[in-house]
């Protein structure tokens, strides 16, 4: 999937990269932590003291995105699915699929197990913040905080029930539990990941009309990711559909 990877560490025999695309993903991220978030929730620091909070706030969410992956990759491991790397890239991460889950119940923990794990993270930071040494009007306790809203984000939105989120794999799951057919499935979850790719892009013209021209193009690339990939999936269904049981001496 991914042809430019830089390789990080391994760890459970699953290996974690970076696309050279992540790297405008970082910088964008530490630009917006530094010249807005941390700001708004903390002023009155001067521009070192938002600058090391937004690199500390932006290895925070990657590293979550990597725990988020992971819960994906450990629970596919549990239905025989290989996992063989996690790659983070400019939309966040992706863990690599050798396959397709062979059963509808592989798919539905595979796909859920990544939010519940980052719903489990948003706990853990809310919990620091109220037992932990870290005021919430600190700078460590407004990373914290930061990383508990942030984690809950990543949960909430992934759990949309659009294909390619983990909510959409979610609803193929259902879909394809009740009818018995994996390329029905995969064609209602594929238009349901359509529909919110063209309704991101609609916000991202519009939100350049208004203005807000970084908000707007992000929008619109992220519809552009999800459409595309929605598409994919849905090609990828109805040709192992076309070509299951025909011997490769026939092709």
């Amino acid at each position: 999937m991914f042809t430019n990877r830089i390789p990080l560490f391994t760890l459970f025999g699953i290996k974690v990269g970076l696309d050279y695309s992540w790297f405008l993903l970082a910088i964008l991220l530490v630009w917006s932590l530094m010249a807005g978030y941390f700001p708004w929730v903390l002023p009155g620091l001067g521009a070192a003291g938002y600058l090391w909070m937004a690199i500390l706030g932006a290895a925070g969410l990657f590293a979550s995105i990597i725990f988020h992956e992971y819960g994906h990759a450990l629970v596919a491991r549990r239905f025989d699915l290989p996992i063989s790397r996690i790659t983070l890239f400019i939309f966040g991460g992706v863990a690599e699929m050798d396959d397709e889950p062979r059963t509808a119940a592989a798919e539905f923990w595979m796909a859920i197990a990544g939010p519940i794990a980052s719903f489990a993270l948003a706990a853990a930071m809310v919990l620091v913040l109220m037992i932990g040494p870290f005021g919430a009007e600190s700078q460590f306790g407004a990373i914290i905080g930061y990383l508990a809203f942030i984690n809950l984000i990543l949960a909430v939105f992934n759990l949309l029930p659009a294909f390619p989120l983990d909510g959409g794999r979610i609803l193929r799951a259902a879909v394809w539990h009740f009818t018995e057919d994996f390329q029905k499935a995969t064609r209602i979850a594929a238009a349901t990941g359509s529909v919110l790719a063209v309704v991101l892009i609609g916000l991202g013209i519009l939100n350049i009309i208004a203005g807000a021209f970084v908000q707007g193009i992000w929008q619109m690339l992220i519809g552009s990711f999800v459409y595309s990939a929605a598409n994919a999936s849905r090609a990828q269904a109805e040709l192992r559909t076309t070509l299951h049981g025909v011997p490769v001496s026939r092709i």
